[in-house]
């Protein structure tokens, strides 16, 4: 076991946009959510890309996502997964893939912590090759949904509360940990741990980054590249030269990134701060 891991915040950290809205187009193929309220949860995805999540509306994803669930067969939100997980991969920044590339060489467990309901989180850790994913948690009774949570709901000192548990199990020192976030709502994660980092921090996340001296990083805003390419290739011949292009181009700029990620962190043993 390592004694320490680098927690990620999942929307508008380690992605852009918001995961919710891909699950709940998920829900909506699988005739779970009207279209009615998928359109609203487009326009709510919008506003959260460019302004992000206050409590209130956080709280009311949370209540969706559970009203949605309620009664639903365990087996049928968890077929969902390999349809959200084609909708997420995609919007994974290159640069939040090479921290995490970083993490993983200097021997540190890797975790997704993010409000999202923890099968999509699990899955979606999963095909990123990470160590786990913490989402919430809904409760399951005879193989259905209730509606209810089972945990605590992993948003704000939520979130902290699970790395605790968590920590406690794998033997993690958190003053080594390591922690990333947009967000002023996860202050209770980046608290807990000795290395907290701030990514495209929102106002009040930068006012408390610039305050305590932590770390700031912005990566990049931008749609990946292959939510562009994938139409493009009209033939088999046509879709492996570009699968062949494509991945040397992504190898190339995976490198390119690690080594611009190495010079914005230049050291990722830092002496834990110990101030938050």
């Amino acid at each position: 076991m390592t004694a320490s891991a680098a927690f990620f915040d999942l929307d508008r950290t380690l992605m852009t946009g918001s995961s919710a809205y891909y699950f709940a187009k998920a829900c909506y193929r699988e005739g779970l959510v009207p279209l009615h309220r998928l359109a609203r949860d487009a326009g709510r995805a919008l506003v959260f890309k460019v302004f992000g999540a206050s409590d209130e509306t956080s709280e009311a994803l949370r209540d969706r996502i559970l009203a949605t669930v309620a009664g639903t067969d365990a087996e049928t939100l968890h077929a969902l997964a390999p349809s959200v997980l084609e909708e997420l991969l995609p919007r994974i920044r290159p640069e939040a893939q090479a921290l995490l590339d970083m993490h993983e060489q200097a021997g540190r467990d890797t975790w997704i912590v993010s409000a999202s309901p923890s099968e999509i989180v699990a899955e979606l850790a999963g095909a990123l090759n990470l160590t786990g994913g913490l989402g919430t948690r809904s409760e399951i009774v005879d193989g259905r949904y209730t509606g209810r949570l089972d945990g605590p709901f992993c948003y704000g000192e939520g979130k902290a509360e699970v790395i605790r548990e968590l920590a406690a199990e794998r033997g993690y020192d958190l003053r080594a940990c390591y922690a990333y976030s947009d967000s002023a709502s996860d202050l209770p994660m980046m608290q807990l741990v000795g290395n907290p980092i701030a990514v495209n921090p929102d106002r009040p996340m930068m006012a408390v980054a610039h305050r305590r001296g932590w770390p700031v990083i912005e990566l990049a805003r931008t749609r990946q590249l292959m939510t562009t390419v994938g139409t493009a290739a009209s033939s088999a011949v046509g879709a492996a030269a570009l699968g062949y292009g494509v991945g040397r181009w992504q190898q190339r700029r995976r490198d390119e990134l690690t080594q611009r990620a190495r010079r914005a962190l230049p050291s990722l043993s830092w002496t834990p701060w110990r101030g938050a």
